[in-house]
């Protein structure tokens, strides 16, 4: 075991925390400056405070635990750009912030629609979601994307997408890597793409996305590294064989999606998995995951546009994978998220 790794994971972890923590901070003052901030009404119960900061040190221990494991590399700063960089992207956001509060105070969500047209993306995709200007599909909301949602989850969103790791390693124990496929359904930035090839630099990797210029930036993130092969389409209709991946991950994709969409993509998961290959699941709790946490998960789309959540923390997601085969393997909750593995029959 790799005790320093751990701790110095752990620790790093608690830096991101006090550093995004910090940035949001300033960002909500500047917000509060322009307009107050959105009312959300309630009728479940949120966890306090002591609770969020005990869960998310659970969350940072299970992280550090597969640096420990050899099952993850140390990851605590931004891999690609350095902290110039990083700086740029800050200023960047927070330079937006007015503009933000102005297109949710409107519940303007259509600024994307001229590139929308222009790439000839479903209806579903064409639209500001977290009213990001110019949806996924312009290139400043690629820049931006990490550092908002690092800011937005304090600095965990890397540790919830890295559980992905654990099931990935038991699926991978003795066997080759070079002989494994693993895709990952809208690789967005390519994150946990870098997180993966870290890891195992031999394997297979394909990433796929609707948005060309978040595939840009998932070819930057991935640096010097061996590249992943990289596939713009919808996720709907993968243009991958039949059972040729091993592996399929997806990370923060349902909960944006229509809920026969869901179904559609769910479809395209079994079929270009191979028998008794693994799907690793990740997106946001759900409703009844965590009952304390429901009230949380009423207020995410009142304050930002997530036309689509409120269906999804419903869905019977169960249903929606037993019924084109992936059987279930387990589940998890990570902060903020969960962690659902599936095994194809």
């Amino acid at each position: 075991m790799d005790r320093i790794g751990r701790a110095t994971q752990f620790a790093g972890n608690y830096l991101r925390f006090g550093w995004y923590s910090g940035i949001g901070w300033l960002a909500a003052r500047e917000g509060r400056r322009i307009a107050p901030p959105a009312r959300v009404t309630r009728q479940r119960p949120v966890p306090s405070e002591q609770e969020m900061l005990a869960d998310l040190a659970h969350l940072f221990r299970k992280d550090a635990a597969l640096v420990g494991d050899g099952l993850a590399a140390a990851s605590a700063s931004d891999p690609a750009g350095g902290l110039s960089d990083h700086f740029q992207r800050l200023g960047a956001m927070m330079r937006d912030v007015p503009d933000a509060v102005r297109r949710r105070q409107d519940r303007d969500a259509g600024t994307v629609a001229p590139l929308a047209e222009q790439e000839g993306v479903p209806d579903y995709f064409a639209q500001d979601f977290h009213f990001q200007k110019g949806g996924y599909l312009a290139d400043d909301s690629a820049r931006l994307y990490d550092v908002q949602v690092e800011t937005l989850f304090y600095g965990s969103a890397a540790a919830m997408r890295r559980a992905a790791l654990r099931p990935i390693g038991e699926h991978l124990a003795r066997r080759d890597q070079r002989g494994v496929h693993l895709l990952d359904v809208a690789c967005g930035t390519g994150r946990l793409l870098r997180e993966i090839r870290l890891v195992y630099p031999a394997m297979s990797l394909t990433g796929l996305d609707l948005s060309p210029a978040y595939l840009a930036e998932a070819r930057r993130h991935m640096g010097n590294l061996r590249p992943a092969t990289l596939v713009r389409a919808n996720a709907e209709a993968m243009p991958l064989a039949d059972a040729s991946q091993n592996i399929v991950t997806t990370s923060f994709l349902f909960h944006e999606l229509p809920a026969d969409v869901r179904r559609r993509v769910a479809a395209e998961m079994a079929r270009v998995l191979k028998p008794g290959g693994t799907l690793v699941f990740i997106d946001s709790l759900q409703i009844g995951d965590r009952p304390g946490w429901d009230g949380l998960l009423e207020g995410f789309p009142q304050r930002f546009h997530e036309p689509y959540y409120r269906h999804y923390t419903i869905d019977d997601l169960d249903a929606v994978f037993n019924g084109v085969g992936l059987q279930a393997v387990g589940w998890s909750p990570a902060f903020l998220s969960k962690v659902m593995v599936r095994r194809k029959g």
